[in-house]
This record gives C-alpha cells, structure tokens and sequence, in this order.
C-alpha cells in the first residue's frame, strides 16, 4: 500500500515571541519540524510534504537537506484548510496519508508504526491519535459512539456533557486519500473561530458510514510547543529519552539531569560522562571515554579511550589515547591525532597535530601541519595571521619547540630539529638543526646603583 505523509508547518506561533518560526525552534539540537520528518521517513513513509505558511521561505530552508516537497498556507484558515493547501500533493494517490504537526517533536516511530497497522487491520477510512487527560480543557474532545469514532468537537463548540469526556484529540491522524480528498471540499467554517476543521472530516466520513477508529497513547508523545515554557518542557522530556537511551546501551552518566546529549549525538559503551557536559550536533564519542565535568562538543569525532577535561571542541577530530585539558579549546578543522597531549589553556585552529606529540600548555596553534613525536613548550604562537591573509606553518616528526617562540608564518621546521626558547622563527630551519633567533644577553653592571643615585 502507498504511504505518504503530510506534515502541518504554517502556524504562525504568536506565542513563541519570536521571528524564527515555531517549528524552527530547537529541541536537543534538532529542528521540531525536523524530528517530526524524520520520524515519519523512520516509521516508513518517504514522501513527506510539508505545509509551510508563516516565514515559509525560512522553513524551506530550515528544512532543505530532507527531500520534502511543500505546500503554501497562504491564509491561516484551520487544519482543514491546511490539508486543503496540500490537495495537489495529494491528487491521484491511493493508499494513506499520516498527517501530523510540525510543532510536535516528541511523537515517537513506534507509535506512528501502530497507528499504520491499526488503521490497516481495522480497515478504517480513518483513524485518530488520542489521549487520555484527567483535565482535558482546551482539547478537542472524542466522541465515541457503538460503531467507534462519531466525531471531535473542539472545546470551544463543546456542549456541557462532551466537556466531560476525558479523551482528547492529539491532532494526528491517518486518512485514506481518497475518502480525505472526497470530504475536504464539504468542510465548513461555521463555528466559533470561524476555521474549516479537519476534525469535521470524522463526521462527515460518519455520515457516508465509513469507519473511524482511536488508537489511545501516552500524552507526553503528544505534546505540542506553543511558547517558551512548552519548548523548556518538550526539550526536558526529549533529553531524558536520550539520556535513558544511552545508559542502556552502556554509558554512564553521573548525573543525567546535568548532562546535554543532542538528539544526533551516538556515544560507545563505557564511556563515563561527568556533569555539565555539552555534546551537540553529529558528535561521536567512542568506547571508553572520560568527560570530565564542563565540557562542550560540537560536530566532532572523539576517539576510544579519549579524556576531556573542561574543554571546547568544534568540528575536529581527536584520535585514540588523547588528552584534551583542561581549559583547551580545539577550533574547527582541526584534526589531533592518537596520544597526543593537549593541555591547559591550550587553542588549535584548523591544525593537524601528529600521533604521540605534546601541547601542553598556554599555547597557540594556527594553520599548521604538525608531525608526530614533537615537543611543543610553553607559550608558543604559531603567527599564521599577516592582517591580510592566513598562512601555513609546517613542522615535521620529532621537531622541540622551546618555550616563547613564536613562528611567523609561513615557515617549516623540518624533522628533528630544535628551537631555542625565546625565538622568533622566520626562516626555514634544516632537519637536525639547533635555531636560536633572539637578541643576546647583555649586562649592564652597576646600572642599578646609579638609576638609584639619579633619584
């Protein structure tokens, strides 16, 4: 059977407060819109169409690396009027339709698979997701009757004996195309808000005798984000799945509530994970791992067997064995390689460093391509700006660094040599050669004596 999806994108989120549109907004580092798309593309239905509407163009682009087509809600005129917007995408297909909204991150593959099989094995022309509230003001209300499903009446248009029923509707449903198609054209506005339902589409599938059935789930899958606070809910919710889903697969976290895991992020068993840690982004954590407390990850490949102290790492790679910190910060388009030391107060940019070499401290290193096995002491600056343009420093294998150099780019240092502390490098310096580039000492004896005198 063909299975598409529609996914409801246009409101326009006056409460959100902001000028980024409501789907947009983020939970654990992903897109709302996004986590639903990729949940339908997970459950099984490939051909997404999303209904933009509000910041349209800002949609698209928030949601161009998924391969969906869209839909234009031009006037915002009810979910029905929505669906109505994406007839086109619809025409001529035959099978079902999942149509969700954009603003619901938390809804989850396995319920979207059993809604599928419920509708399939019911064989519905319809059915809802629904849940069950305790206070279900402000939802629209399900209203069952002997054959399942007679309609949804909105809040708003309930009467005193349908405000007491406590089965609300989730705003998800699965149609058949065909029957949605034939009954979206016999919707009407005339109710309170003066909108075309696509709840109306139950009664009228009724009214033909057509089979409606729910399929109840837990609310919190459910839940929609219409303001800040809702986003800090959705978000809190999501994080503690990911959290729960790391530990059963093997990775300690200290403290979980303190712990940041975007929703991309995959991490390898035995991997311990201290307090206010930030992983976000496509990061990768490998096997055996310690993240000392206070560090944030971004974009980034993170070897077996790797320990992070108090760190940044952006787009970069660090290999197996390495150190990082604490108070480092690896910019992006760094590549460190297995058992190096990148120590305190320590910044990398773009660089590759080789296996096995040491930074340990209060160090700069810019646009260079360092070797393995080298030295770097305390204080040294790769001077790779010009106030023009960036330039490249080469070092090779087995190359010592004396404390305070600085390297003026562009500049090699080729294997095995050494620096002198205190130079400033502005010339190649041969394989197995001793640099010193620093004025001699000179002392002046006495002179302390008479600048006292002079007073």
């Amino acid at each position: 059977m063909y299975q598409c999806a529609v996914v409801l994108a246009a409101g326009e989120g006056k409460r959100m407060k902001s000028e980024l549109p409501k789907v947009l907004h983020k939970v654990c580092g992903k897109e709302m819109v996004n986590h639903v798309i990729d949940c339908m593309r997970a459950s099984g239905l490939e051909d997404v169409n999303v209904i933009v509407g509000r910041g349209a163009e800002k949609v698209k682009q928030g949601t161009s690396l998924k391969g969906v087509t869209y839909s234009l809600q031009d006037k915002q005129l009810g979910t029905g009027h929505a669906v109505i917007c994406a007839s086109e995408f619809l025409k001529g297909k035959k099978g079902l339709v999942a149509i969700f909204t954009g603003d619901a991150p938390l809804i989850r593959k396995e319920t979207v698979k059993g809604l599928v099989d419920y509708y399939e094995k019911g064989k519905y022309s319809a059915v809802i997701l629904t849940s069950i509230l305790d206070n279900p003001q402000g939802y629209g209300r399900i209203i069952r009757g002997g054959q399942g499903v007679e309609r949804i009446v909105e809040h708003k248009d309930c009467s005193p004996e349908e405000l007491l029923v406590k089965e609300i509707n989730a705003g998800m449903y699965i149609f058949d195309i065909e029957s949605l198609l034939s009954c979206l054209g016999k919707l009407s506005n005339n109710n309170a808000q003066g909108e075309y339902y696509l709840t109306d589409v139950i009664g009228i599938l009724k009214a033909e005798g057509k089979a409606v059935g729910a399929l109840a789930v837990n609310f919190e899958e459910t839940l929609g984000v219409n303001s800040r606070v809702e986003l800090a809910d959705a978000e809190k919710i999501m994080r503690e799945r990911i959290n729960k889903k790391n530990m059963e697969n093997g990775v300690t976290l200290i403290d979980p509530s303190s712990t940041y895991i975007d929703s991309e992020v995959e991490i390898e068993q035995d991997t311990v994970i201290y307090p206010g840690n930030v992983l976000q982004g496509r990061t990768f954590i490998g096997r055996g791992c310690v993240l000392y407390p206070n560090s944030r990850i971004e974009n980034s490949k993170i070897g077996d067997s790797v320990t992070i102290q108090s760190s940044v790492i952006l787009d970069s790679s660090i290999g197996e064995g390495t150190t990082v910190g604490p108070f480092a910060y690896v910019r992006p388009g760094s590549d460190i390689g297995k058992h190096v030391r990148v120590g305190d107060f320590v910044e990398i940019k773009k660089s590759k460093i080789g296996d096995n070499t040491k930074v340990s401290h209060l160090t700069y290193i810019g646009d260079a391509q360092v070797g393995s096995d080298c030295n770097f002491g305390c204080g040294t600056v790769v001077v790779n700006y010009d106030g023009r343009k960036k330039h490249v420093t080469k070092i090779g294998n087995n190359a010592f660094i004396g404390c305070n150099t600085n390297l003026v780019s562009p500049v090699e240092v080729k294997d095995n040599a050494y620096i002198a502390a205190g130079s400033t490098i502005t010339k190649e310096v041969p394989e197995g050669s001793l640099a010193i580039a620093r004025a001699k000492q000179v002392n002046i004896e006495g002179w302390v004596n008479r600048r006292n005198s002079n007073k």
